[in-house]
């Protein structure tokens, strides 16, 4: 069977993240990709979609006002993220040859120049 890789989606783990600068540099210039933590699009990745990176820390500090204040931790509600973060680093973009749409470039949260 020959198979062809046309993209990559990175999914974060603590066990390759002590590497993500190595595995950026590796797909780069060849695969677009696609992570679940915008920091690997800091380090050269092309774009990723993911929970706000500073919401939870505020989250907390409702949380932990809160608790200061008498509640019971286990009488809060249990949260999911609500606000998500749209990366894309256009250097990549242009390393590999893939010209994004102006329309997706206008729906992105940050663009990396």
């Amino acid at each position: 069977m020959n198979a062809q890789v046309n993209g990559l989606v990175i999914i974060g783990h603590s066990l390759i993240n002590p590497y993500r600068n190595q595995i950026v540099l590796a797909i780069k210039n060849s695969l677009p990709s696609m992570f679940a933590v915008a920091a690997w699009v800091e380090s050269g990745g092309l774009m990723s979609y993911s929970p706000s990176d500073t919401e939870p820390f505020r989250r907390v500090a409702t949380y932990a006002d809160k608790i200061l204040k008498g509640t019971k931790a286990a009488d809060l509600p249990v949260e999911q993220p609500t606000k998500f973060e749209f990366v894309i680093n256009i250097k990549t973009a242009k390393q590999i040859g893939l010209s994004i749409p102006p329309n997706v470039l206008a729906r992105a949260d940050r663009v990396i120049r």
